[in-house]
């Protein structure tokens, strides 16, 4: 358990490093080029800080840990909704978090239907 803990830790803060070296260096002037009128004025830190933790589980699911969870329909059905919950979840969540007057319920209804 320490190990998958360790491991999530690490994934979570690499991934956040590197985010906010992409999205606070390198592409920031051509975000704000391209789509600085939809841009909040701050980004909500909360839903960002739920999309980090939410991603990083995607991560350990499939790509640091795949073998770890059995095999079988069971397994392929359980890791396509969860591909599924974690692709909508990062691109509601993102856009919850950065663009402004975004409605919550779209999200919500976007990563409900997700898994299904």
């Amino acid at each position: 358990m320490i190990k998958y803990l360790a491991a999530y830790v690490a994934t979570l803060l690499t991934m956040a490093a590197l985010d906010a070296m992409w999205l606070g260096v390198i592409a920031k002037p051509i975000y704000q080029q391209g789509i600085g009128h939809l841009m909040a004025v701050r980004p909500n830190l909360a839903i960002a800080s739920l999309f980090y933790v939410l991603f990083a589980l995607g991560l350990m699911w499939f790509a640091v840990t795949p073998d770890g969870h059995g095999t079988g329909w069971s397994k392929t059905l359980l890791s396509a909704a969860l591909f599924g919950f974690f692709a909508y979840a990062t691109y509601d969540l993102t856009n919850l978090s950065t663009l402004r007057d975004w409605p919550v319920g779209v999200s919500l209804l976007d990563v409900a239907w997700a898994p299904w």
